[in-house]
């Protein structure tokens, strides 16, 4: 009777020792998956990694969805054309201009989280920012000139009321989501 039960009692403390060995490798291997997904929603996504400017690539990406400017202008091919190669020589000359700023606000970056920042280098990566941001400024604004000198009468007058109220929307912050609602646009300019 007592190996009945010394057996009895060797077979629970084996299914006990064998259902802990079970138990402990399932939570071993529940924290291992925590921490494996803390990790990767830790790294920087992609679109986050080095941010540039998205201006010119933007720009193109906004034509192709919404032809707008140029439906609601009722450009030529002329002028579409035209638009084109002057958004181009602009973009060219823009880039560079860009990816230097991303240099210096990744530096600024650097700058403001040294152990002890240095405030006139902090100052003067400022103000290179500053000149390159009007250095970019003057050249959209001598392009915006130039294509609109390119058009008559009644589409200067569409393209300003336009440009208005797209300033207005970017200060309150919709940017382009209330496009439709532009001056100058016409029901058929929305299919």
């Amino acid at each position: 009777m007592f190996r009945c039960i010394k057996r009895a009692n060797e077979t629970i403390s084996i299914n006990r020792i064998f259902k802990l060995k079970v138990m402990k490798t399932k939570v071993l291997m529940i924290a291992v998956l925590l921490g494996l997904t803390t990790l990767a929603m830790a790294q920087p996504k992609e679109k986050e990694q080095g941010k540039a400017p998205l201006a010119p690539k933007h720009q193109m990406r906004m034509e192709h969805r919404n032809p707008g400017l140029g439906a609601a202008l009722e450009l030529t091919d002329a002028q579409k054309e035209a638009f084109k190669q002057s958004r181009l020589a602009m973009q060219k000359q823009i880039q560079p201009i860009q990816n230097e700023l991303g240099e210096a606000e990744a530096h600024q970056k650097t700058l403001m989280t040294a152990e002890k920042p240095d405030i006139a280098a902090i100052n003067k990566n400022i103000e290179k920012m500053g000149s390159l941001k009007v250095e970019m400024a003057k050249i959209r604004a001598k392009n915006q000139i130039e294509m609109r000198s390119q058009l008559t009468e009644e589409q200067r007058l569409k393209f300003d009321a336009m440009k208005g109220h797209m300033r207005e929307r970017m200060k309150e912050g919709n940017g382009m989501r209330n496009f439709r609602e532009m001056p100058g646009r016409e029901k058929h300019d929305l299919e």
